[in-house]
């Protein structure tokens, strides 16, 4: 099962890679929606790390 959550942590990476290109991609025409697509790739990559800690600790406590 934890072989699935890890798939799971690296699409928060994959879509922040997105919301990041496409916040550069609008950067001179529309800056407003571009920090609101920053707010997307923070929450993401806040997101990756959390469900990354999360997993960690569920295989620390099926080992012992």
């Amino acid at each position: 099962m934890s072989k699935y959550f890890k798939y799971f942590e690296y699409a928060y990476l994959f879509f922040a890679a997105l919301f990041l290109f496409e916040a550069v991609r609008i950067w001179g025409t529309e800056p407003n929606k571009a920090y609101v697509f920053l707010f997307f790739v923070a929450v993401a990559i806040g997101m990756y790390f959390f469900k990354r800690r999360f997993r960690k600790k569920y295989e620390q406590r099926n080992q012992n």
